[in-house]
């Protein structure tokens, strides 16, 4: 019963922090030097993973898209399946792992550092909002980021899928990208992208207030990166389930 209550009371201050830095948001002077350090710094720890990552994500999904074609005889569709999984679910979901994973940790430590150090409590004091100045240039920053990995992880993802379908299961290039418009649409890329970005906010506002929760010292701050990127994967995953479920009941699919 005690995690059940402390559980909803976690869910319940992180949804505060939400409103205050959706509030915050409005608020003048805007933070745009953090904002570009935060997004800069980000996307600087997390394009070269993403981009490791999203190349084996389009080989493997190839290969096991190619050969259930094979074995249905419908090899012509091998790219339109392919650009589908990887737009609609690989992309967004490996953006958002490395960004709860590199930055969302690095952005959890810098902020716990700070509320040891009580640097966080002084600001306060001297009337600075901490949300304001610290919370929402990082929440914003990683929302930017993530919108624009996800286009280079689709990119990267399709181009190895499609370097994968030709070069070893020596499929036709022609087909291959002929079929990109039977099953997949435009919707298909704004749905993608607007995963992104909730992604994105989702891995910031829980590693935002982990850090601003810390204590305990410096092993209190490793524990709070850690449960940080937990709960932000297991948030991700639901999350991820709950809008394509959405998409599907609210947007009509395109058969060939």
């Amino acid at each position: 019963m005690t995690v059940i209550t402390g559980a909803l009371t976690q869910t319940g201050s992180m949804f505060a922090l939400f409103l205050d830095t959706l509030r915050s948001l409005f608020k003048r002077p805007f933070q745009w030097r953090e904002l570009i350090d935060q997004a800069w710094f980000i996307a600087g720890v997390c394009i070269v993973p993403t981009m490791l990552v999203s190349i084996p994500f389009g080989m493997v999904i190839s290969l096991q898209v190619g050969n259930l074609s094979r074995q249905l005889g419908a090899q012509s569709y091998v790219g339109s399946a392919s650009v589908l999984a990887i737009v609609r679910e690989a992309a967004p979901v490996a953006t958002a792992l490395l960004i709860a994973g590199a930055g969302g940790s690095a952005i959890c430590a810098d902020l716990g550092s700070r509320r040891i150090r009580d640097e966080i409590d002084a600001m306060e004091v001297l009337a600075v909002s901490p949300i304001q100045r610290l919370v929402v240039p990082r929440v914003l920053a990683a929302m930017i980021v993530a919108f624009f990995l996800n286009g280079l992880v689709s990119f990267v993802g399709i181009a190895g899928g499609y370097f994968f379908n030709v070069i070893v299961q020596h499929g036709t290039p022609g087909a291959y990208l002929a079929s990109f418009g039977t099953l997949s649409q435009v919707t298909d890329l704004f749905v993608s992208e607007g995963k992104a970005l909730i992604f994105g906010l989702i891995a910031a506002l829980v590693a935002s207030y982990k850090g601003l929760t810390a204590k305990g010292g410096p092993k209190g701050v490793g524990d709070a990166v850690n449960q940080s990127v937990v709960i932000t994967f297991m948030l991700l995953f639901l999350v991820n389930f709950v809008t394509t479920t959405l998409y599907f009941q609210l947007i009509p699919q395109k058969f060939s």
